[in-house]
């Protein structure tokens, strides 16, 4: 019997099992259908309502962008549903996420296997590093778990979003109470309200350790955080004005605004009792003086208000057009495209903007717009994203609905294996590589290209392949995608073009070419005519328990899913 691997075995034997793999075939490439990356997108639509076609095409685009990895049988609802009714569906309230949980750890006394571990203590210091080691791991299966049961709630991707905008690294953070208590920040506030996101950030105790609020004082204001909430935040940097001006805000603002954020510190930290870590006030440490704005800010006065002149400083901020029309270009490069042309800022960009400040910075009507949009649903929007590790791996699983593990230990197990191959495809929860986030939200000229390159590509490639060919062994079980069941879901199997159509629904962000139809063809009936896979499967229909016929089916579909998964069409979203 040939040996299967964990997921962690794949990545550490990568190379050596890759060269085991057979010959896949090549299918043509159609680069005219992804002109995007070299052309405006600017078609003179704008946020106006969509009123096209409602379609497969249209209803897997929506999903694709929203969500990780639709399914078909997820595409075929939206179908149904329509434009409206599904746009609502993504922003109607999930279901509590539960809490990360201890799945086989048995040296934490104050938490047994199958409980949670939020915000309890350590106990005694001498289990404290094992014991927040194992946290950690938890965390990261959660996190995962979380992508993985998404359900159709656009808020998954939110929160990745706002990970991304707001980051912080565990490593620095250090504790998984702290990260446990940011991430359910951003997940309660994934569409609620930017500004109440903003104040509530600034005092969060994983973004005081990270940027240093924790050491900002009036004896050494410390202006790491002031700098990051304008610069990468709320504002944007803009091009030099002049000495120490960056048209957006001055040094002397990064000053004043350190100022007016001192006197705050996390507390819960290394805590050995129960404890929710949180931001605390010490009036001692915050300086009382009245500080001075820039002109860039009209030269406002912000008056001494102890523990709410953060929130004060806030509105401030947010009284600025700029703040809006930021986060607007970051969403729309979030869900649509990198590239923001004058016309596109003038036709989506400042209407979003608008909609923004006429909503008070609440994110949902914004982001219904945009949804809702004729620009959104542009053709040449469809495919115009490069699919980070997480859609991509991540939407492979649910793509094909891969059955998982029951058994707390061996879910937790394989949840964290996912993560570690997400890290090693350089974008891990909780691992971003900047306070600036993952390079490919913002490093031009680039952008979502550099999740491609000689180290991933690679790796992103053969670790589907052999989870396809092979399946991931966790525990006793073997997880491999039910190719089966994928071809049944489909509305008429027993057609090959619209079961290779249907394929391609799921798998790619445009229909193939007609060369492309036929080389698909090809693997599943070589030379003969369609007719001849109509009767091959209802010979397989007839006794589908005929283990001989299974296996014949079982392959020729896999090697269909193979082609169209190696195509570079996959990469894209």
């Amino acid at each position: 019997m040939k040996k299967t691997y964990s997921l962690l075995e794949y990545l550490d034997r990568h190379s050596e099992l890759s060269k085991e793999l057979p010959a896949v075939k090549k299918i043509s490439f159609d680069a005219s259908k992804f002109e995007l990356a070299s052309k405006s997108t600017a078609s003179g639509s704008g946020l106006e309502p969509y009123m096209g076609t409602w379609g497969v095409e249209q209803a897997a685009h929506l999903l694709r962008r929203t969500i990780y990895g639709p399914s078909q049988t997820e595409i075929q609802e939206f179908v149904e549903l329509g434009l409206d009714q599904s746009v609502s569906l993504l922003f109607a309230n999930d279901p509590d996420p539960g809490e990360p949980l201890n799945p086989n750890f048995r040296d934490d006394p104050g938490v047994p296997v199958g409980a949670s571990w939020v915000y309890k203590g350590y106990v005694r210091n001498d289990l404290r590093n094992m014991i927040r080691n194992y946290r950690r791991g938890s965390l990261l299966s959660w996190s995962v778990e979380r992508q993985l049961n998404h359900g159709m709630s656009i808020r998954e991707k939110m929160v990745l979003f706002w990970h991304n905008h707001l980051p912080i690294e565990l490593p620095i953070v250090n504790d998984p109470n702290f990260v446990y208590k940011y991430i359910s920040l951003l997940r309660s506030q994934a569409i609620g309200n930017f500004k109440q996101l903003i104040k509530d950030i600034t005092i969060d105790p994983s973004m005081l350790r990270y940027l240093n609020g924790n050491e900002n004082t009036k004896q050494a204001p410390n202006e790491n955080y002031a700098r990051e909430l304008m610069e990468l935040f709320t504002l944007d940097k803009g091009d030099l004005a002049g000495p120490g001006d960056y048209t957006t805000y001055t040094e002397q603002d990064v000053l004043a605004l350190a100022k007016i954020l001192t006197g705050w510190r996390a507390i819960g930290y290394n805590s050995l009792e129960d404890f929710e870590p949180r931001g605390q006030f010490i009036p001692p440490r915050h300086d009382t003086s009245t500080k001075q704005l820039s002109h860039r800010f009209g030269g406002i006065e912000v008056p001494n208000a102890g523990a709410e002149e953060y929130k004060n400083l806030i509105d401030i901020i947010f009284d600025r057009d700029e703040v809006a029309i930021f986060i607007c270009k970051e969403l729309y490069k979030w869900f649509v495209y990198y590239r923001i042309d004058p016309s596109i800022e003038e036709q989506i960009i400042l209407p979003m903007a608008q909609l923004l400040r006429d909503n008070d910075y609440e994110l949902a009507p914004v982001l219904e717009a945009l949804l809702k949009s004729t620009h959104f649903y542009e053709l040449q929007t469809h495919g115009a994203m490069i699919k980070n590790p997480m859609d991509y791996f991540i939407g492979f699983f649910n793509q094909f609905q891969i059955e998982r593990p029951e058994l707390l230990q061996e879910k937790y197990r394989l949840h964290r294996e996912i993560g570690v191959a997400l890290l090693t495809m350089q974008m891990g929860w909780y691992r971003p590589p900047g306070v600036a986030g993952w390079e490919a939200y913002y490093q031009s000229p680039t952008f979502y290209q550099y999740w491609i390159n000689s180290v991933t590509l690679p790796i992103r490639k053969d670790l589907l392949d052999l989870v396809l060919l092979e399946g991931i062994r966790v525990g006793d079980q073997l997880l491999k995608p039910d190719v089966i069941r994928f071809m049944e879901q489909t509305t008429k199997p027993e057609d090959i073009n619209i079961l290779i159509s249907e394929f391609v629904h799921v798998l790619h962000p445009r229909p193939l070419t007609e060369e492309q139809l036929s080389q698909i063809k090809e693997i599943l009936i070589p030379g003969l005519p369609d007719f001849e896979w109509t009767e091959e499967y209802f010979i397989w229909k007839e006794d589908p328990d005929n283990e001989e016929l299974r296996t014949l089916m079982d392959g020729k579909l896999r090697n269909v899913i193979r082609a169209l998964i190696q195509m570079p069409e996959y990469q894209l979203s």
